[in-house]
Order: C-alpha cells, then sequence, then structure tokens
C-alpha cells in the first residue's frame, strides 16, 4: 500500500498555509476576544444609556464611575494576562528557566514583590478604601507614633501630651493641610501609578512594534523615511507639547498619557528596528523567505517573536520615567489636581515640610521604591530573557 511522502520544506505551499493561518486565533486571543466583548458592551451602555452625572453601576445600587480611562486600563490588563502571564503557564519549562535566571538577582526578587503590593493594591484599595476627602479639621493630623505640636492642628483627632497631638489608627500616615488622609490618597495614588503604566506601555509598545518591525524589514527608501519621521519624533519638545494641549484643553491624567506616550514611542521604534536588522540576517529568516513565506508570515511568526524579550526588557525600562514625569508635572502644579496621584500628594505638603514632612516624605519614599523596583526588575530581565546580552558586556 502506498504511502503519501511528508512534504518537503521546499515544496510547502506557503500561501495555502498564509492564507489559512492569517486569521487562526490561538486560545489567548480567543480568550482576549471573550473577555474583551463584555467590556465592549459595559462601554456601550455606559455611553449611550448612563447620565453624565449618574454613576456607571447606579442601576444595581453601587456608586462606582468608569471612566473611558479605565476602560482602556482594563483592556491592557487583558493584554497583560493573555499574552505576557498566560503564556508563561502554557510554558512551564521556559517559565522556570527564566524564573530561575531571575531569581539570581535578589533585589529585583524582592522589587517584584513590591510591584506586586502596588499592583494589587492598585486594583483592590480603592475597593475598600474611600476616596480621601477634604477636611480642614482634620488637617495635619501626624501619623501613628508622631505628633506634632498642637498650635499647628485645628482639632487633634488622638491624645493631646504636653501640647503635642499624637497620631492615631485612624489616619495611619496623617493628614495634609486640607485633612486628607494621606494613606488613602497613596492607595490610590497606586492605581494612578498602575494606568500610567500599563495603558503608556501598551500604546508605546503598539506603536513602536510596528514601525520598527516594518521599517527593518522593509527596508531601502521605506526604512529611510520611517527612520527620519522617528528622528522628528525624538527631538519634539514633549514638555512644551503637553503645555499647549494644557493651555488648550485643559489638564487631565488622560491627556498626560496621550501626550506623553505619543512622543515617547521612538526610542522603542529605533531599539525595534535594530534588533530586527540583526534577527533578519539570521539563516532560517533567510530559508523561510526562499521558501516563498510572505511578508506578513515572516514578521508575525518569526521576526516579531525573536525580538519579543529584549522589547519587554526595553519596554520595563521606560515606566519610570513616566511616573517620573507625571510627579515632576504634579510637584509644578501643572497636572491636574483633581487627579490623586503620588506627585499630587507630594505637591500638597511642600509648603508644611517644616512641620509636616510626612505629607512629603510618604508618597515621596513609596515612589522611588517603586521607581528602583522597575529599575531593578528591567536589568534581571535583560540578563533573563537576553543572556548574549549579558556575556557581551562582560
Amino acid at each position: 500500500m502506498a504511502t503519501k511522502k511528508p512534504e518537503q520544506f521546499d515544496r510547502v505551499d506557503w500561501s495555502e498555509l498564509s492564507e489559512s493561518g492569517r486569521f487562526d486565533l490561538s486560545i489567548n486571543s480567543i480568550g482576549m476576544l471573550v473577555a474583551t466583548l463584555p467590556l465592549a458592551l459595559l462601554w456601550l451602555y455606559d455611553y449611550q444609556f448612563v447620565g453624565e452625572r449618574e454613576a456607571t453601576f447606579q442601576a444595581i445600587g453601587l456608586s462606582r464611575n468608569l471612566d473611558p480611562l479605565d476602560y482602556f486600563f482594563v483592556f491592557t490588563l487583558f493584554l497583560f494576562f493573555f499574552y505576557l502571564i498566560l503564556p508563561l503557564y502554557q510554558n512551564p519549562r521556559m517559565t522556570r528557566y527564566y524564573w530561575k535566571e531571575f531569581r539570581r538577582n535578589r533585589p529585583a526578587v524582592v522589587s517584584l514583590g513590591w510591584l506586586g503590593i502596588v499592583f494589587v493594591g492598585g486594583l483592590i484599595g480603592p475597593l475598600l478604601i474611600s476616596a480621601p476627602e477634604q477636611s480642614i479639621l482634620t488637617g495635619h493630623q501626624p501619623p501613628v507614633f508622631l505628633s506634632i505640636d498642637e498650635a499647628n492642628v485645628a482639632n487633634c483627632v488622638g491624645e493631646v501630651v504636653n501640647g503635642r497631638c499624637q497620631g492615631t489608627w485612624q489616619h495611619p500616615l496623617g493628614t495634609t493641610r486640607g485633612g486628607k488622609d494621606v494613606f488613602a490618597g497613596i492607595v490610590y495614588g497606586m492605581t494612578i501609578s498602575m494606568q500610567i503604566a500599563f495603558i503608556t506601555t501598551t500604546i508605546v509598545a503598539a506603536i513602536g512594534i510596528t514601525f520598527g518591525t516594518v521599517s527593518a524589514y522593509a527596508g531601502g527608501w521605506v526604512d529611510e523615511v520611517m527612520m527620519r519621521f522617528v528622528d522628528i519624533i525624538l527631538s519634539f519638545p514633549t514638555f512644551l507639547m503637553f503645555l499647549l494641549i494644557l493651555y488648550i484643553y485643559g489638564a487631565g491624567l488622560g491627556m498626560f498619557i496621550l501626550v506623553f506616550s505619543a512622543f515617547a514611542w521612538g526610542g522603542t521604534a529605533r531599539y525595534v528596528r535594530s534588533k530586527s536588522l540583526s534577527v533578519s540576517e539570521e539563516e532560517f529568516i533567510k530559508a523561510t523567505r526562499i521558501s516563498g513565506a510572505s511578508t506578513y508570515r515572516v514578521v508575525r511568526k518569526h521576526v516579531v517573536p525573536n525580538v519579543a524579550s529584549s522589547i519587554i526588557t526595553q519596554l520595563t525600562l521606560l515606566i519610570p520615567g513616566f511616573l517620573l514625569a507625571e510627579a515632576q508635572l504634579a510637584f509644578l502644579g501643572i497636572g491636574d489636581s483633581a487627579v490623586p496621584s503620588w506627585g499630587q500628594l507630594i505637591s500638597a505638603g511642600r509648603s508644611d515640610l517644616a512641620f509636616a514632612p510626612w505629607i512629603v516624605l510618604s508618597p515621596g519614599i513609596v515612589l522611588f521604591l517603586t521607581i528602583l523596583a522597575f529599575n531593578f526588575i528591567g536589568d534581571a530581565l535583560l540578563d533573563a530573557l537576553n543572556p548574549e546580552a549579558e556575556a557581551e558586556s562582560a
């Protein structure tokens, strides 16, 4: 009985594979679509049927309201889960190898735990803790185990001992001049920081990866034109652009994310282009081209997956810059004062450093630890995902 001969690599019908595989969805993509559909329906319901002054979930008795930034944030969380976390679970051998390399960097492991606290606090904290509210009578309350001169407090919540107001667990990290609870402000600031990290990273990755891979693979005049456009983006004064948009449309967290991510993808595009150029010269890419695979298939199935590890590392190191930029603008009074970010909290206490330093120190330390954690994790990911880079630098 004659048996069918196995297909030779150089005889594969790549056009048929490209047509059948272009729209085939992986289990991760299917899960992403299933998770995104209810989110899209909720946004449509919120946009069409909920009034401007009504809460999104008012129909079921909840006062929680969602704005467009919240929807985008949840969408980026879905992307993070289905395309970063779930693949690690699906490839346990690879995950064990990466974790073995990653945990060699002890500061990075501690940093991962800290960012886990910030992430969970930013997601769950606002559901358990009320938003910080203005209360002039409870202004300048000291943190637990500290005290302040009674003359600097309008109404001491705790005990008064020898003319000094003692801190209480009602306000574990004290309050601002306006009476806003510092601990609640830090928790809500975690949400803002996570929104900045996830949304800006998603936008930068989408634009930068697209530009970098297309430019590298196209080459010629296409590459030249695209890279000159990247040069313009990199040389554009982002701060002045933000001030101009602030003057026209007003300040806001969404506007900050849009402006800074729209002008921050240039470096990622250049980095992806350089990595894609090196991958494109590999023998397996040349063999795939010779066999007749389409450009789309080569880029999607071979180029992007082989530069993904470098992209993840580079994006991780970008996040501290975004967090620091928001804090700097808020400290200068340029950001939206209604956004409960760490920068706004630091700005609220800058005039009270002489007798109420906790207002600045508490969010300042949290911001410092978060930025430091991202840098440690970025370095550890570089060693774990790109061992050849470590070998070159040794």
